[in-house]
């Protein structure tokens, strides 16, 4: 079972990788859900909504994910292409790294995918809304 996100974008966060206010990373924080017959806040979700005037913290972000992740990302692609499961240790031994420090990197990964995500929303859109669980 994961945790997923869906509006202007969709997907699903990494499963003990990424948290579901990831994308606070990128200069716009999340709002909660609000329901609307009752009033109430809908605990299990939240709101993002990002706009065009955002654009350059969200490229700000992605550039610090590029810069983390540096010639790792090239690595990570690549080992993902050759396989549809994979386990941490697995990942460590290809990238000559540790599993805490594949993990960390997994982590940048990740939200450089997420931070890609809104970016083109916001190219096409002017604006990117999605709710995510939590």
């Amino acid at each position: 079972m994961g945790r997923f996100y869906s509006g202007d974008i969709e997907g699903k966060f990494w499963f003990g990788i990424q948290a579901s206010d990831d994308a606070s990373f990128f200069g716009v924080g999340f709002e909660e859900d609000i329901d609307e017959e009752t009033g109430e806040n809908i605990e299990e979700n939240i709101v993002y909504f990002f706009e065009e005037r955002h654009i350059s913290k969200v490229k700000n972000g992605i550039e610090i994910c590029k810069k983390e992740l540096g010639i790792n990302k090239t690595k990570i692609d690549k080992f993902f292409k050759s396989r549809d499961a994979y386990t941490d240790k697995e990942l460590g031994i290809f990238l000559n790294k540790t599993k805490i420090k594949a993990k960390d990197l997994l982590v940048w990964y990740a939200r450089l995918e997420l931070g890609n995500k809104i970016l083109k929303c916001l190219k096409k859109k002017e604006r990117c809304y999605f709710t995510g669980e939590c």
